[in-house]
């Protein structure tokens, strides 16, 4: 049986008495490749930093690849990738000097990776990185993220300062490596369009909670909005969102079983389909 690679229980985090985390739990499952949606300061970065063990929780129980992350062995370290959001590099080194550096800590360091990426980004080996673009430090991030061939990699807007045909150039690494290598992969974004290219399953984040976690396909085939009168409003099993029209109807967002499917077909003649920019809005509204 495969356990999950990230197993978090109940987990509250707190800023200013802002409460960010309220009670989450949240299973990522091996060979996982994983959109994280929420809107901008729902705390998409405080929960993937609580999920690595970066920032302190306030309660709650959080378990990377079985262990604690209080006491995570050097070998578990070593499976893990990530890349921040704000950069992190050192920036008093050059990428040859840092990657060198980071070299040291990891037996499965992929050098010929690291070449081949640093060829086709262009990334200047011997300049420091504080004169480095924005762009060519978030390559360089994603390059020492990916160089230890991880097991788990962890993106937080990965390609936030990248242009199209840098986001281009990274989705096609993820997709022909990563993936194929059955890595599991969690990855915050706004770029909706990204997400849809390379994600099985997306997870919304919202009021603290992930509301829902589907596989993207399922949820876009299944996923309708329906105009109905109040009084049939229990005949739907999974209702994902509701807005009151007025005292009769209501406008649901709802997943639909086959059999749920056939009966709305007889019974609505508007049965709206939904894309994710829908979903993303109605679930983290």
């Amino acid at each position: 049986m495969n356990h999950p690679i990230i197993q978090l229980s109940n987990i509250v985090k707190s800023f200013d008495q802002h409460s960010v985390l309220r009670g989450l739990n949240w299973e990522v499952a091996p060979g996982s490749v994983i959109g994280l949606l929420g809107r901008n300061g729902a705390g998409k970065s405080t929960l993937l930093e609580s999920a690595l063990g970066l920032r302190d929780i306030d309660s709650g129980s959080n378990l990377l690849f079985g262990e604690s992350v209080k006491h995570l062995s050097e070998t578990t370290k070593e499976k893990i990738g990530y890349v921040p959001q704000q950069s992190d590099l050192f920036e008093w080194f050059t990428p040859r000097q840092m990657l060198a550096y980071f070299k040291s800590f990891y037996p499965r360091w992929n050098q010929e990776k690291v070449d081949g990426l640093m060829s086709r980004w262009a990334i200047p080996q011997d300049r420091l990185i504080s004169k480095l673009s924005g762009g060519e430090k978030q390559r360089l991030s994603i390059i020492r993220a990916l160089a230890h061939d991880p097991d788990l990699l962890i993106l937080d807007e990965p390609v936030a300062s990248l242009d199209p045909a840098g986001r281009r150039d990274f989705l096609r690494e993820l997709i022909n490596d990563v993936i194929q290598r059955e890595t599991t992969v969690v990855f915050s974004t706004h770029i909706l369009s990204d997400l849809e290219r390379i994600a099985m399953t997306v997870a919304f984040l919202n009021d603290g909670v992930i509301k829902l976690q589907e596989p993207l396909d399922n949820l876009l085939e299944n996923t309708v909005r329906i105009v109905t009168d109040n009084s049939k409003i229990a005949s739907f099993s999974k209702i994902l969102s509701r807005t009151e029209i007025d005292a009769n109807q209501s406008s649901l967002l709802v997943q639909l079983t086959p059999q749920e499917l056939l009966w709305s077909q007889k019974n609505f003649v508007n049965m709206e389909a939904i894309g994710l920019e829908d979903l993303f809005i109605d679930l983290t509204a």
